[in-house]
């Protein structure tokens, strides 16, 4: 059996927090949503600097960030996404 050095910071698990935003204004909201995760993240200093956002139609986007295990109760207690999904 051979001996594999893990680096804990880079097995750590990541979550995609996922805010959703409906109607004629969802892509112009969700676009501001992001502005302000850059923010929290600028301010908490996390390491992980991943957001974005999805207009998936006409009617329906999303913001979202990416955080680490460690992270997510503070984040989710702070932001309350409206849904999270396991970041690959």
């Amino acid at each position: 059996m051979e001996n594999y050095n893990f680096n804990l910071k880079n097995t750590m698990r990541k979550i995609k927090l996922i805010w959703d935003f409906r109607g004629q204004t969802a892509a112009k909201t969700a676009e501001h949503h992001e502005i302000h995760l850059k923010e929290f993240i600028a301010i908490e200093k996390f390491s992980i600097n991943i957001t974005g956002f999805e207009v998936l139609n006409e009617m329906y986007a999303i913001a979202y960030m990416v955080v680490t295990d460690e992270n997510m109760i503070q984040v989710r207690d702070a932001l309350k996404p409206h849904r999270g999904e396991v970041h690959v």
